[in-house]
């Protein structure tokens, strides 16, 4: 069962946050439209082994309010050192990011040196030549818009927590959808999530260009100590081994130690908690 969560205004959006456990602290971040619960198997092991454990919810994600403006890799980072800073935590903090949250992550990596023990980046997002065919005010208008007439329409209260389960099994290497149902229907029956979703996803091109643009001007802090850890399901095809590859070379790029958590999806915290709490104690 996942444990009970507080709200902390950071940049005047109300954020969920969830703090569990006492010691050094790690920060974990999920990817696009996840929620705080979607942690519960490797916050677990964190705090017996004695880590204060920091979910929380990015804005329109979970339970928090909705985006006020739209992402960016910088105003992330932003937003963990600013959720830092209000809760009051000591010393330096390791951080984890999911999927598009490795974006966010590794921008506050560069940003905050001085406040990272170390980064785990989990089957993170990768592009290698980031660009968008699209300018950003239109891709953010659209989003905009399209979140507004789903959630006229009704869709997300239907389909919100099936689409929720769907994805989920999609995205595992076996097993369905551990999170509670009332939570799940709490989150994911709101339009809020879907808007918050699909902005977020409308700037996805200017947060890879972002990181980039930031690996050329601020260098990872030398002391912290960064893991790739990549999803692999065991397949042959080619698919699975290009994206092992992509994986192994931004491993390289960054100088970071790899791994391979196998046999998982790409939501590795639900098929390999345990490989990814060990990942982020090292950190």
């Amino acid at each position: 069962m996942t444990a009970a969560g507080r709200f902390v205004r950071v940049d005047g959006v109300p954020l969920h946050v969830v703090v569990e456990g006492r010691g050094p602290v790690v920060v974990l971040s999920t990817g696009l439209a996840m929620a705080w619960f979607d942690w519960d198997r490797v916050a677990a092991p964190l705090v017996a082994a004695g880590r204060t454990v920091v979910r929380f919810d990015r804005p329109g994600h979970g339970l928090s309010g909705p985006a006020a403006v739209a992402p960016s890799a910088a105003g992330e980072a932003r937003r963990i050192a600013g959720l830092l800073d209000a809760l009051g935590p000591p010393g330096r903090v390791g951080v984890a990011g999911h999927s598009l949250a490795g974006f966010h992550a590794e921008a506050f990596a560069r940003l905050y040196p001085e406040r990272t023990a170390g980064v785990v980046l989990v089957d993170a997002s990768v592009e290698e030549t980031p660009g968008a065919l699209l300018p950003a005010g239109l891709r953010t208008g659209a989003a905009r818009a399209l979140g507004r007439a789903l959630t006229a329409a009704g869709l997300p209260a239907a389909l919100g927590p099936a689409a929720r389960r769907l994805a989920v099994r999609a995205s595992r290497a076996g097993g369905g959808d551990p999170a509670a149902r009332d939570l799940v229907r709490r989150c994911y029956r709101t339009g809020r999530v879907w808007r918050g979703a699909l902005l977020e996803n409308s700037r996805y091109p200017d947060m890879a260009a972002e990181v980039a643009a930031l690996r050329r001007t601020h260098p990872l802090p030398a002391a912290a100590p960064l893991t790739v850890l990549a999803g692999y399901d065991g397949s042959t095809r080619g698919p699975a081994l290009r994206w092992l590859a992509r994986q192994a070379a931004l491993a390289d790029l960054l100088g970071a130690r790899f791994e391979v958590a196998a046999p998982a999806g790409h939501l590795v915290m639900l098929d390999r908690p345990d490989q990814v709490a060990r990942a982020v104690q090292r950190a």
